[in-house]
């Protein structure tokens, strides 16, 4: 197969390598006698071309007369005359000056009054561009921010289903609810799933990054700092405002493979990128992407103890017949049969961004995406002595080895933004219209409902959801003087949940084994609507001190209302390369449409009546009979003060401390049940018809408290190329819940919670205490080496689930680890280049061990056939002791090794 790629590779580097001989403008690049790499060139009625790793630039033309155009990030565009005779040459060197800014990126997000420099607002960004994404050799946006913003976490889940769709993220570890995504500043969709597994993100609902193809990224700008003032809800933690590709310089084809060091998780993807300039200003961008991943797989080896004492009876070792069944089942199959790991996805994506000059100051703009994908995963293998088929999933007159179910998922994602942007007296306006939308339907097949018996269909359809949202924008600024800015603006939004039901088979009785159908009754449509208005201003009491303050107004149809304000203040001295700067707001994050109506539950026979077991709705008899009160608002207080330094043009250094509270925290509750008939729960439970019940409250407060460290080194001379150093971090000093959670009287009475120590663990430690980044850049000549390091901190976790009531006096914990990649690319030719990327250069897997937290936990672990126990239950008896059964700080799948072939076209 490799020598396959190899032979491939090369015939297309013969077939598009060609090159002609013509009249050529040739030269360099810099600024202040540093050479600008990638710095963009074009000349009218020519394909545009950028700058080599030392400046160097070389641009084809006919004969004629040319107005040939420079420009790079932070630096003032430059446009040269040029005639050119049949056969001539030309040298033409250009110095470009940094803007205004200190040629520092234009930061959109932060303010809503006109946007200032990194340097010189007074908030924590990262600015991340298109190369340092693909220089990761990730195959998602998500997975590459993973490895280049300290405080982005994600990571896949190993007991897949419904996740392998997306997987949650967040920043700071607030869950990816909080976080507001955007896309060319307008707000994108949320995803319809709901996360419900007992991993990070647990009960939240985010945006699909995943679904925006890098390709098409300009760059992504992530404010470190709450925003819900400037932008509304779902902005307590930071907004990420993902900036595409506008105008056209040339097109791109990429080619992009990679295959983990176990020889599994194969993936390869095409992508394209091109468009066209309309007029001066104008333009018309897409980018069209497919790839496919292969699964991975990664179980352990079973251990016999642990199996037995789940399945069988540990005090009849040499009798049970189950025992024997386990132990002979094993010598054969000593994984049981499991493929966990990664599952298989093939995803399409499209997107367009496009802007059309009206006037002279006028743009009609506008961008649209659609992604489709389709996942398959596998669930844990039935052995023959956990479950039966009834003769249904092996042939007549085979040896029964058991079953393994199969989940597969549809996804469709689409947004559009259509908007016009123009400027009357001074005023810029700019009114929009965004639509955007996210369903996912599922399929489970090679299982059975074992309470139809040998009547149960082996394919069930369990149904799935659906999200949309319409959102109208009109946003108004002007600097009303050199010193004053003002801003202001509405935004009125309109959203839909839908639970789509299951066929019949897949939620009578028990279920589909191992993912159970949504029940008809529990399959609805809820809308609702809000306005939000906003006014910002901004103003430079000296040349030096800036203050910038925003007040909003949030109205919501189905909880309320919400006003909340963000005062922001940066000053500058020492010539610009001192800057303090800090903020303080109030935030809010309405609940989602799924939090509040949600509802999945299951109907079972208890004591001769149905009872019904899951998720109720915050608006079902049973949440009323339980006292439990309707959803609101979580409301924050952010506070962030920082220092940036910029000693020399090239090294820049910023350090933030962070305080966020957040008071009417919305939780997913524990499951909740009593057997005490003494209690009022247990009547309430009795009246209700269930069982056990789990709900979403406003339960907790919360407080997070950490510090973000960024530094950047680059330009530094090394031989004859250019070094660049940067070194990022970010560590949370407090991740706290404040004070006794807020129980329902009926359930707190009866010595239950809402908030287990499993999921008081999940919120509180189970993202890294420390994640540090350290890169290294190199460019010569024709070679680019990138070497990044990165490292995840501890992380811990109690599962009650899986270890027992042992697991509240032990945890879990997944020790540091540093992660190397490796990327160094080749440019073939100006038109060609090829890069090799190796992730976790050195194998490193997640590792965990367990730590006693009192001496009741220290006894346990003394004792090797309890202890050995208790990891065998934790890793459902060492099928997931690889990956961890909920999950680690990073990817489980070892070295991965990529290649990525890119032409300009």
């Amino acid at each position: 197969m490799i020598n396959k790629i190899l032979v491939l590779n090369f015939m297309l580097i013969a077939l598009l390598t060609h090159t002609s001989t013509s009249q050529t403008v040739s030269g360099t690049v810099s600024s202040g006698g540093t050479p600008l790499e990638k710095a963009s060139v074009s000349a009218a009625g020519s394909k545009g071309i950028t700058t080599d790793g030392n400046g160097k630039y070389s641009i084809t033309l006919a004969p004629g007369n040319y107005s040939i155009r420079f420009s790079y990030v932070g630096y003032e565009n430059q446009t040269r005359s040029v005639k050119l005779a049949a056969g001539e040459n030309q040298v033409l060197d250009v110095d470009l000056q940094p803007t205004s800014d200190q040629s520092e990126n234009i930061i959109l997000v932060g303010s809503r009054t006109r946007p200032r420099s990194s340097t010189t607002t007074a908030l924590p960004v990262d600015n991340v561009d298109a190369a340092t994404i693909r220089s990761t050799g990730q195959l998602s946006f998500d997975k590459a921010l993973q490895y280049r913003v300290p405080s982005f976490n994600t990571v896949n889940t190993p007991v897949n289903d419904a996740s392998t769709l997306l997987d949650p993220y967040e920043i700071r570890n607030l869950g990816p609810s909080r976080t507001l995504i955007l896309v060319n500043g307008k707000r994108k969709n949320l995803s319809s799933l709901l996360y419900v597994q007992f991993a990070p993100g647990r009960g939240e609902v985010g945006a699909d990054l995943s679904a925006i193809p890098v390709d098409a990224i300009k760059n992504v700008e992530i404010l470190r700092d709450g925003a819900s003032a400037q932008y509304g809800s779902d902005a307590i933690a930071g907004v990420m405002n993902v900036t595409l590709k506008d105008r056209y310089e040339y097109s791109s084809l990429n080619f992009t493979s990679s295959v983990t060091s176990e020889g599994d998780g194969f993936t390869n993807g095409l992508s394209f990128n091109s468009g066209a300039n309309i007029g001066t200003k104008g333009f018309v961008n897409y980018t069209l992407a497919i790839s496919k991943q292969n699964n991975a797989i990664r179980s352990g080896i079973i251990d016999i103890p642990t199996e037995i004492a789940t399945f069988g009876d540990p005090s009849l070792p040499n009798t049970d017949p189950t025992n024997k069944a386990i132990i002979d089942y094993l010598k054969i199959y000593p994984t049981g049969g499991n493929r966990n790991g990664t599952g298989e996805v093939n995803a399409a994506k499209v997107l367009i961004n496009a802007g059309v000059p009206i006037g002279d100051i006028g743009m009609l703009y506008g961008n649209a995406a659609y992604v489709a994908k389709k996942v398959f995963s596998n669930a844990n293998f039935r052995t023959p002595y956990w479950r039966g088929d009834f003769g249904l999933l092996h042939p007549a007159g085979t040896t029964y080895i058991g079953y393994e179910p199969t989940f597969e998922g549809d996804l469709d994602d689409y947004n559009a933004t259509l908007g016009f942007k123009t400027e009357t007296n001074g005023w810029q306006h700019d009114v929009s219209l965004t639509v955007g939308g996210n369903k996912q339907g599922y399929s489970v097949n090679n299982t059975i409902n074992r309470g139809l018996g040998a009547n149960s269909p082996t394919s069930f359809k369990p149904g799935g959801y659906e999200f949309s949202h319409i959102v109208g924008n009109f946003d108004i600024n002007k600097n009303l003087t050199e010193t004053f800015s003002l801003g202001f603006g509405t935004e009125v939004r309109s959203e839909s949940f839908t639970t789509i039901a299951g066929d019949t088979s897949s939620y009578t009785g028990e279920g589909a084994n191992s993912f159970p159908g949504f029940r008809e009754e529990n399959a609805r449509t809820y809308k609702r609507f809000n306005l939000g208005v906003y006014a910002d201003a901004s103003l430079d009491l000296t040349q030096d001190f800036l203050v910038n303050g925003t007040v909003r107004f949030e109205d919501y149809s189905d909880f309320g209302s919400a006003t909340v304000a963000k005062l922001s203040t940066r000053y500058k001295f020492a010539e610009d390369k001192v800057v303090l700067r800090g903020s303080v707001s109030s935030g809010f994050r309405a609940p989602s449409l799924q939090q509040i109506y949600q509802q999945s539950t299951q109907a079972a026979f208890v004591g001769g009546t149905i009872q019904l077991s899951g998720l109720f709705n915050n608006i079902s008899k049973q949440a009323f009979l339980l006292g439990i009160p309707k959803l609101k608002a979580e409301k924050s207080t952010n506070i962030t003060l920082g220092i940036g330094l910029k000693p020399t043009s090239n090294l820049s250094i910023t350090f933030d401390y962070y305080n966020i509270e957040i008071k009417d925290r919305i939780v997913y509750s524990s499951s909740i049940t009593t057997n005490d008939p003494n209690t009022a729960l247990f009547d309430i439970l009795q009246k209700a018809g269930v069982k056990t019940v789990q709900f979403f409250i406003n339960g907790i407060k919360t407080r997070t408290q950490g510090l973000d460290f960024v530094a950047s080194y680059r330009n530094l001379a090394l031989g004859k190329g250019k070094l660049g150093l940067n070194l990022a971090g970010n560590h949370t000093l407090k991740n706290e819940i404040v004070g006794s959670p807020n129980e329902p009287a009926a359930i707190k009475s009866a010595g239950s919670s809402i908030l287990s120590a499993q999921i008081r663990s999940l919120l509180t430690e189970s993202r890294p205490v420390t994640k540090v980044i350290f890169g290294i850049d190199y460019a010569i000549n024709k070679w680019n080496f990138n070497l990044n390091n990165t490292m995840f901190g501890k992380t811990a976790f109690q599962d009650l689930d899986n270890g027992g009531s042992a697991m509240l006096n032990i945890k879990q914990e997944f020790k540091t680890a540093v992660v190397t990649d490796l990327n160094i690319g080749y440019n073939i030719t100006k038109k060609i280049a090829a890069s090799i990327t190796v992730n976790n250069l050195f194998n490193i897997l997640p590792k965990w061990e367990l730590k006693a937290l009192n001496s009741t936990g220290q006894t346990v672990l003394n004792n090797p056939t309890d202890k050995n126990l208790l990891e065998g239950f934790l890793s459902f008896s060492g099928r997931y002791r690889i990956l961890g059964y909920n999950g680690s700080q990073f990817s489980q799948l070892g070295t991965i090794f990529g290649a990525s072939l890119s032409f300009k076209l």
